[in-house]
């Protein structure tokens, strides 16, 4: 099984999350994106604004946000 990187640089990550369908809302103390889901839902997600984000922090968000283990370290391998 792979793991979660340890210090993923956060341009990285936010490029993984855009390919997984979400957009940047805006980049302050946090980064909030947000997924426009097809049964007209809104999938939001709240990073922190860190140069490296941990892969404990990666893991919460990807588990709050319902993505898929497998399914971010693709999208995140693919940048």
């Amino acid at each position: 099984m792979t793991h979660f990187p340890v210090d993923a640089p956060k341009m990285k990550v936010i490029k993984a999350f855009e390919l997984l369908g979400f957009s940047l809302v805006k980049e302050r103390e946090h980064i909030a994106l947000i997924r426009e889901n097809p049964d007209g839902t809104r999938t939001p997600l709240t990073l922190p604004n860190h140069s490296k984000i941990k892969g404990s922090t990666l893991r919460t968000i990807c588990t709050q946000a319902g993505i898929p283990r497998e399914e971010f370290l693709r999208a995140y391998q693919n940048v």
